[in-house]
């Protein structure tokens, strides 16, 4: 089939058609004849890549808590944010489970089910020799990224740390890290517990932005031994991490890169005060909620091009249930919030509110992390030869409500905010998931995305 969307306002730049036979673009231009073909009028609206989110924890396993949305509810609330793919942080399995083992049970949740494309980061919590052997075997099978914690039950010491970075130089593996530091948390929990400081702020007090800063700084000197392998560091929340990436950048490290998410952008430390512990224990997650010089620091970063990525971090769980019965202690809250379908309409409201270019916000939504994370050209850029994966949003305020969410989870993180932009149709690979604000998808219509470098 070849369709034509005409009138497409790409990037906000000029009024063109795009021409789409199956799953490729290939043709741009004015006037495109459309003889035998479907076509699809976007009515001079604004047309951008298909978002990828490339931090999301679709049916995250904690033990305990599951997170609620799953890759066919994950994937719609993803769908009707203009988010066409994503790349999922996956759970833990017991300990001696390979990587390996953990991709395939990922394989089977998302096949079937996605709407979107979508891809998954590994996860190490330990490294024997089998756990590093399978390095290479998952880059070659399109696994080209893991993830590492220094902190929680799966974190590594600086010696495993030391051996995943080295062994990602050698294979080309790009490695997440989550950075805060564990020894700090730990001591500053077990005094806020003795003291009886468990309301949801004390969740703030117990992580402050140093926690993040030591670790990020730890990282950096720990790749810059092991040869500056990627180097990515996930959801960073502080103007003093953010800080500690651009003195390693300074000094010459190569490789390092910096991503931020929504929440960190827009909400602040104050969302667990307002409203008291039964409002504020919503948005428990780590790191948690920041300061407004935080928030500063972030959107200047993006302006800088020192933070590349904005993703959600999207891990959900039942307010009714799950957060509000530990209002009055955040320690045995589970930790995560959702965000992963107000991702670009929001940071498109507030980027653009801010000054800040269209084309660095589609850079730091769409094109970074297709291009870090092994999906560019065929992801995050619309161009002939690449993915037909292309939203059309409407420039209209609407105001943010559960009732208008599309996440199995029973609330939403912006309740009450207001977006400039709205999300209207949403393709991928030439197929339409969201046509005129209605969901046509197919349930698994979405692929696993094979990445590469």
């Amino acid at each position: 089939m070849t369709l034509i969307i005409k009138n497409a306002n790409l990037n906000g730049e000029n009024i063109v058609d795009i021409k789409i036979d199956g799953e490729i673009i290939t043709e741009i231009g004015k006037d495109l004849d459309t003889d035998s073909c479907e076509v699809y009028d976007a009515n001079n609206r604004l047309v951008i890549p298909g978002g990828i989110d490339v931090h999301t924890h679709f049916t995250l396993d904690l033990g305990q808590y599951v997170a609620v949305d799953d890759f066919y509810t994950g994937s719609v609330a993803a769908a009707f944010g203009g988010t066409t793919s994503n790349v999922d942080h996956i759970s833990f399995g017991e300990r001696g489970t390979t990587v390996t083992d953990m991709v395939n049970q990922y394989h089977e949740k998302a096949n079937g089910n996605s709407i979107i494309d979508y891809s998954f980061h590994g996860a190490i919590q330990e490294t024997p020799p089998a756990i590093l052997d399978e390095f290479q075997a998952l880059f070659d099978s399109g696994i080209v990224s893991t993830k590492i914690y220094t902190t929680y039950g799966g974190k590594i010491d600086d010696v495993s740390i030391l051996k995943v970075l080295k062994k990602a130089k050698e294979t080309g593996t790009v490695v997440c890290v989550h950075c805060e530091n564990d020894g700090m948390i730990f001591e500053l929990r077990d005094e806020a517990m003795k003291a009886g400081h468990t309301d949801p702020i004390y969740h703030a007090y117990t992580r402050p932005d140093i926690t993040e800063a030591e670790a990020i700084n730890r990282l950096a000197y720990l790749s810059e031994l092991a040869g500056a392998p990627e180097l990515y560091i996930v959801h960073t929340s502080t103007k003093a991490g953010l800080d500690e990436i651009k003195l390693a950048r300074k000094r010459g490290l190569k490789n390092i890169h910096c991503e931020t998410c929504t929440q960190y952008l827009i909400l602040d430390e104050n969302k667990l005060i307002d409203g008291g512990n039964a409002e504020g224990i919503k948005y428990i997650c780590a790191p948690p909620l920041r300061k407004a010089i935080d928030q500063e620091a972030l959107w200047q970063g993006i302006i800088d091009g020192d933070v590349e990525v904005v993703a959600t971090d999207h891990c959900p769980f039942y307010y009714e249930t799950e957060k509000l019965p530990h209002k009055d202690n955040f320690f045995t809250c589970p930790g995560g919030i959702p965000g992963v379908e107000e991702r670009i309409e929001l940071t498109l409201t507030h980027g653009l509110k801010r000054g800040i270019s269209l084309e660095k916000l589609i850079e730091v939504m769409c094109t970074n992390p297709a291009k870090i994370f092994g999906m560019y050209p065929k992801k995050g850029i619309i161009a002939p030869g690449s993915d037909a994966d292309i939203v059309i949003i409407d420039h209209k305020s609407y105001t943010i409500t559960q009732a208008n969410r599309h996440s199995a989870v029973d609330y939403t993180t912006y309740e009450g905010f207001t977006s400039d932009y709205k999300v209207a149709t949403v393709l991928s690979r030439g197929n339409f998931l969201i046509k005129d604000n209605e969901l046509v998808a197919d349930k698994g219509c979405g692929e696993f995305i094979k990445r590469h470098f």
